[in-house]
């Protein structure tokens, strides 16, 4: 007894001593070596049952990744990880600088362990967000769930963090080039807020929380006569384009149009409506306003959004509801698949900016299938189509005639044959949206810019820091890497470049694989202080030096207290060496920004005049918009007006964006708190928004086409509104006079078009459709011959034979299965996590290359009705030749021009 409690006494000390050993090597050497220490001690354990008290310790303690792993000895899942750590090791440098790790914590929080989060949390606070940042990728490399990088992935997406773009857990999509965006052409979001007007639904404009947590109860619906005037051609069954003002009240309209719909089928033959957002707040917000009006009515009201999709069944939301609020992807999605037969399981339509409707957008793929069914000559009935928008546009129209062939397009592309404006009641439409007056002002630009000048040889020498970095690879250039050309320090185009350097690092291959994450890392760096450098710019050509130097100053600072290694210490130190003079330079007052004095003298002049005034001001970025909000509250003749503001939620670094519900807030408060005299904003708020009491719109150096304008400019909704437009380049000016040139186009063209007989303007649809559809049929993508000859599909990971392409099966025109005995040989099948039956197939389990060592990942063991298949995915295999041993690699089956040989259940039973 007594040798026994010795023991355990001696047990319990070396125990003691070896925790206190772990903890110090954690303190001075980090948690690898912890961990290597902690592994050593564990293997000289003699008591029994070591091993597993040491599985359920990991366990406990959050460790289910390795826990499983080490339960069933399969690594596979966590090795499969390795290609994100690497990826995050090249992005680490941009994430660290655009990812404000607080905002995606609680998203990721169940990829990490407790102890983690509390770590990152304690960084952010006492080190900054970059070193937060930093700390958050040390933990998610350490991370053991399968599921962290789709987890970021979501986590990005749902803060609209531009650092998304680069996260690419899709591989099919790394090679995508961005859209290139003009000088001119603004920030835009995926936000919009819709305040409703009072007669429609009051709490929904007070409610400050999301759509998707408020309940609000709806007062009773009164519209104004010029919104019953706007439903009658729809109410009378006919496809209807309707184009009112923003801020009129069309989303009532619509739920009028919907409720008369409706009421009209008899009881044993339902009606069934569905209503399209093209975005996801709007989308929660409509299905939020549907729902509290409809199913006071006894109708069932569901929606679908790329976000739920997974979870849900959309043929049976579609066949258990009577009104079906979708993002229209899901409804393309769904045609192309087979989930649901045709359209003509709706019997109404509604298109929400209907003016979207044109090439390749979803509005315009789910038209293509109304269009084809129609002069296809189906016998099913095809639903009503409505369409809403504030402006029709006018295309690259130059006269009324052109205007009003883009106009017919649009609304043969809808299926409109009667366009719906505001006639008999236009007194009452301009008492709600007052049309304000424009004024254009032409500002000067600093004659000498020594700011701009030093800032643009700190680019220059960090480009060439790149150059040197990507002549080492020898592959490529910087010059070349990308398909952006003429960029210019200091706008959106370098911007955009940027992001396609660093997308080209992603590809980046090299046989010595440290050297890789080396020359990426250090690219990522030079790139990411060049988009600090191109921001700084930005920010001093339209607000102050001050404003602009605080902002690198800041940035600085957090590089700094996050990794610093190297190649940052000598960017920081090239910065410093500069930082003296661009001090004295920014503290020069000679050197004031004077588009800074014109807009202070508006904003003096017009308060002056009338000090209850309601401004917003519009401005391209939104580090501009922090910048204006400083100068203002910083200026002793305007700090008076108490500045507010309206960002979107996309995040291009760790201290911008605004969630939903901030934004709500935003807008409350500006509507009601009377000492919120101006709202600073992006693009964000030109669409969806109502302000009754806005009396001012100031854009400044913004202007875009001329939808945008109309939007932009219906913000100043009150009578004797005033809209100015500021800026130093006459070009755009010369842009908004050519928009409000088009815009009195597009109106002359609408009243023209609603001249026409209604017989006539149905032909001439009808011509255009047969017109589109001939030439889409024409351009229709032709189908490669397919290869008859026999080949062999290899493991792409470990190159062993895997089966002959003869052995090949499709099954329901899109799944690819393998016949014959043979192939069950060359794989191990192992029971699905997330098994799941859809249509004809059971999903049992995940099937894998069986060579020692390899375990690659192949594809899926179904049940396809009463057959037991193996399904593989192309990706997963390199394709040879036999006679002549070339080898092809395929992302998608259908770049494999493959013989489709129909799976055939006599076949089988063979």
């Amino acid at each position: 007894m007594i040798m026994s409690r010795m023991s355990s006494a001696f047990y319990r000390q070396r125990f003691r001593n070896e925790v206190q050993h772990i903890q110090a090597e954690k303190n001075n050497k980090g948690t690898m070596e912890a961990a290597s220490l902690f592994l050593k001690f564990l293997l000289e354990r003699q008591e029994e049952g070591w091993f597993r008290g040491f599985l359920d310790a990991l366990g406990h303690a959050g460790y289910s990744g390795l826990y499983e792993a080490i339960e069933t000895w399969d690594f596979q899942k966590i090795e499969s990880l390795e290609e994100y750590r690497s990826l995050l090791k090249r992005l680490q440098p941009e994430f660290k600088t655009t990812v404000n790790p607080k905002d995606i914590l609680p998203e990721i929080s169940q990829c990490l362990i407790s102890q983690e989060c509390e770590e990152i949390i304690q960084v952010c606070s006492n080190k900054g967000l970059m070193a937060g940042a930093e700390k958050m990728v040390e933990c998610l490399l350490r991370s053991d769930k399968e599921n962290w990088p789709k987890t970021l992935k979501l986590a990005l997406e749902m803060e609209e963090s531009k650092f998304s773009e680069l996260w690419i857990v899709d591989k099919d999509a790394k090679n995508v080039e961005p859209k290139v965006l003009e000088d001119d052409e603004m920030e835009t979001s995926d936000i919009q807020i819709f305040y409703k007007e009072e007669s429609e639904c009051q709490n929904l404009s007070q409610s400050s929380s999301p759509p998707s947590a408020a309940s609000p109860t709806c007062t009773p619906l009164k519209p104004r006569n010029y919104q019953l005037e706007l439903t009658l051609p729809a109410k009378e069954g006919k496809n209807t384009l309707i184009c009112a003002p923003t801020g009129c009240g069309k989303t009532l309209v619509s739920l009028l149009i919907c409720e008369h719909h409706l009421k009209k089928f008899p009881q044993e033959r339902k009606g069934k409506v569905v209503f399209f957002a093209i975005q996801l707040p709007l989308y929660e917000q409509q299905k939020s306003i549907f729902s509290d009006y409809f199913e006071k009515l006894g109708y069932k009201v569901a929606g679908i959004s790329g976000v739920t999709a997974e979870t849900v069944s959309v043929e049976q939301i579609v066949e258990n509801n009577d009104i079906i609020i979708l993002t229209p992807q899901i409804l393309v999605n769904s045609l192309r698949n087979g989930t649901l037969p045709s359209l003509s399981v709706f019997t109404l339509m509604i298109f929400d900016e209907c003016h979207n409707t044109g090439k390749n957008h979803p509005y315009n793929m789910i038209m293509f299938n109304y269009i084809d069914q129609k002069l296809g000559g189906s016998s099913d009935p095809l639903p009503q189509v409505i369409g809403l928008t504030a402006s029709v546009g006018t295309g690259d129209a130059k006269n009324t005639k052109e205007a009003m062939e883009y106009i017919c397009k649009l609304c043969a592309s809808l299926d409109t044959a009667v366009i719906a404006t505001v006639k008999d009641n236009l007194e009452e439409l301009e008492e709600v949206a007052y049309k304000p007056q424009k004024f254009f002002r032409k500002v000067e630009s600093r004659t000498t810019d020594r700011f701009k000048c030093i800032i643009s040889q700190l680019m220059r020498e960090t480009e060439s820091l790149a150059k040197s970095i990507f002549d080492e690879l020898g592959t490529v250039t910087l010059e070349n890497v990308s398909q952006i050309q003429n960029r210019s320090f200091g706008t959106q185009k370098y911007e955009q470049w940027i992001v396609s350097v660093q997308k080209a690092c992603m590809v980046v291959q090299l046989p010595d694989k440290d050297e890789e994450s080396r020359i990426c890392k250090a690219l990522y760096l030079y790139t990411s202080h060049l988009r600090k450098y191109n921001d700084a710019l930005m920010i001093n050509e339209h607000a102050r030096m001050k404003d602009a130097l605080d902002y690198l100053k800041d940035f600085f600072a957090d590089v700094r207290s996050a990794g610093f290694d190297e190649t940052e210490q000598d960017l920081t130190r090239r910065f410093e060496e500069k930082l003296k003079e661009l001090e004295s330079v920014s503290m020069d007052l000679s050197n004031e920004n004077p588009k800074l004095k014109d807009l202070s003298f508006i904003l003096q002049e017009e308060y002056h005049l009338n000090p209850e005034s309601r401004t917003i001001l519009f401005v391209k970025t939104r580090a501009l918009v922090d910048a204006l909000k400083k100068w203002i509250e910083e200026n002793s003749e305007l700090s008076f007006l108490n500045p507010g503001i309206l960002t979107g939620r996309g995040k291009t670094n760790q201290n911008t964006g605004m969630t939903l519900p901030a934004q709500k807030c935003a807008l409350d408060a500006f509507r009601t708190d009377g000492d919120k005299k101006i709202l600073i904003a992006t693009s964000v708020a030109d669409e969806g928004i109502d302000i009754a009491e806005c009396n001012l719109v100031i854009l400044y150096e913004y202007v875009g086409n001329v939808i945008r304008m109309i939007q932009t400019r219906g913000r100043g909704r009150a009578k004797g509104s005033k809209c100015f437009l500021l800026t130093s380049n006459a070009d755009v000016i010369e842009k908004e006079k050519i928009n409000i040139y088009k815009e009195n186009m597009m109106n002359e063209s609408i009243l023209r078009l609603q001249t026409w007989n209604e017989a006539v303007f149905k032909e001439k649809i009808l011509q255009i459709q047969m017109q589109e559809k001939f030439i889409r049929d024409s351009q229709a993508k032709v189908e490669p011959v397919p290869d008859k000859e026999n080949k062999k599909l290899l493991c792409r990971k470990c190159k062993g034979f895997a089966c002959y392409t003869a052995d090949i099966r499709v099954v329901e025109d899109c799944h690819y299965a393998v016949v014959g005995d043979a192939f069950r040989k060359c794989y191990v099948s192992k029971l699905h996590p997330k098994p799941k039956t859809y249509g004809h197939f059971e999903k049992k389990a995940k099937i894998f290359c069986a060579r020692e060592n390899c375990c690659h990942d192949w594809g899926i063991h179904v049940k396809y009705k009463t057959f037991e298949i193996p399904v593989i995915k192309i990706e997963s295999f390199v394709v040879e030749d036999i006679a002549t041993g070339a080898q092809k690699l395929y992302a998608k089956w259908r770049d494999f021009p493959i013989e489709k040989i129909p799976f055939d259940a006599t076949e089988m039973s063979k």
